[in-house]
């Protein structure tokens, strides 16, 4: 870590449905408003990093996506890596970027998340899904919730994500290690969903109660609709660079990143949350960064589903083990609490495109270390944190990302 990355420029479409709307045109959306945060030109850029988990299933493009939309937006002639990394692609690309610079390959390197996920065919949309865990072995995943979350004896509840199943079945037992309520989970989202309202790029932005929560459509339980992340289009960006290229750019606000971390899982008991994959990468993170817990003002977690807020607070070690859910209900991560979480929405009302997620919590995040975040502003925040996983397997997230940003 002892060469400095700075994030130079970030840019971010909003959201949401964009019907008349192609991969690159949203990608080229992000990019040039990235390149006008950073006061770059595109030719300053050295090296691109571009990521997207379902163009290939959703659009055909299973191959050179990054090098068509980048060429559409007017790069050309630089190296272009193409990421996949499930729901963690974006913060992936990130990490790969940051080393890009560290290892002196480039002075200036662009990072690119993108997804078009609203298709005219919503059943394929669903299924994309169904790619993110292990397909030659569809009956370990049966296995595997059962071993998590029991028997579960449920009438259709209608079209869902497979992982609403699976962050369904991990509730469960987290309810069965600490007590965690439904109310308590409801209160997440009631609160993520308060906290959009002031995002104007979030997909939705609809003050929802505790009570409407759980009064809303059940999926698996304890998950009902507005605790779940939606289907969402939508593009980030980030220009990245060094010493050398802080200089060349005319950026006037950089942050400084001080960690990138990505791992993997573990064999482990998976009826417990000890070793769990976050906790294992972000100690990797705070040790990159040297700093602790006790040092983040604000972060942005991947709640998919509020209750995978829940968990990924503590095992960050924002909130003790087994106080995710009384945390939130007492008000400590809500903007103005003790450790504001998720203050652009999250995944469940920012929306859920999922290669450009990972990059949109690092928006976020930007603007809140800047002090630009309008009404969603965390007073005095110097150091953020964001946290991104992807996929399933042996019973956590089979990827996770832990990037630490500082104030500069």
């Amino acid at each position: 870590m002892s060469t400095p990355v700075w994030i130079a420029g970030v840019g971010m479409t909003p959201f949401g449905i964009h019907k008349n709307k192609s991969v690159n045109d949203l990608a080229r959306w992000a990019i040039e408003d990235a390149a006008r945060d950073a006061g770059a030109a595109l030719s300053d850029v050295d090296a691109a990093f571009f990521g997207s988990a379902t163009q290939g299933f959703l659009q055909g493009q299973a191959m050179i996506g990054g090098e068509l939309a980048l060429r559409e937006a007017g790069l050309q002639g630089i190296p272009v890596f193409n990421v996949e990394n499930a729901c963690a692609t974006g913060a992936s690309a990130f990490a790969l970027a940051v080393n890009h610079i560290r290892a002196e390959a480039g002075d200036i390197a662009l990072v690119v998340g993108v997804e078009k996920m609203h298709i005219d065919n919503p059943d394929r949309s669903m299924a994309v899904f169904d790619t993110a865990y292990d397909v030659s072995d569809p009956e370990a995943l049966a296995r595997t919730l059962k071993e998590l979350g029991g028997d579960l004896d449920e009438p259709d509840l209608g079209r869902r994500s497979i992982f609403m199943d699976i962050y369904a079945a991990m509730a469960r037992n987290h309810m069965r290690l600490y007590g965690t309520t439904p109310e308590q989970i409801a209160a997440v989202s009631a609160k993520n969903h308060a906290h959009a309202v002031g995002n104007p790029r979030a997909h939705y932005r609809k003050l929802m109660t505790v009570e409407q929560v759980l009064g809303a459509r059940k999926l698996s339980h304890p998950l009902t609709v507005p605790m779940c992340a939606p289907l969402t289009d939508g593009a980030a960006a980030v220009v990245l660079c060094n010493k050398a290229g802080l200089r060349r750019l005319g950026a006037e606000r950089p942050v400084r990143v001080l960690a990138a971390v990505v791992g993997t899982g573990t064999d482990r008991d998976i009826t417990t949350f000890e070793g769990h994959l976050s906790g294992r990468v972000s100690t990797r993170a705070y040790a990159a960064a040297g700093l602790g817990p006790s040092d983040v003002d604000v972060a942005e977690v991947h709640d998919a589903t509020a209750f995978a807020e829940v968990l990924q607070t503590e095992q960050l070690g924002l909130i003790p083990p087994g106080e995710g859910g009384p945390a939130a209900a007492r008000g400590e991560t809500t903007l103005g609490g003790r450790i504001p979480i998720n203050p652009s929405g999250g995944l469940e009302s920012k929306g859920h495109p999922i290669g450009a997620s990972g990059l949109g919590q690092i928006f976020e995040l930007t603007e809140q270390l800047r002090g630009s975040a309008t009404d969603r502003q965390v007073d005095g925040a110097r150091v953020a944190l964001a946290e991104n996983g992807g996929g399933f397997h042996r019973g956590e997230e089979a990827v996770t990302s832990v990037v630490i940003l500082g104030k500069d």
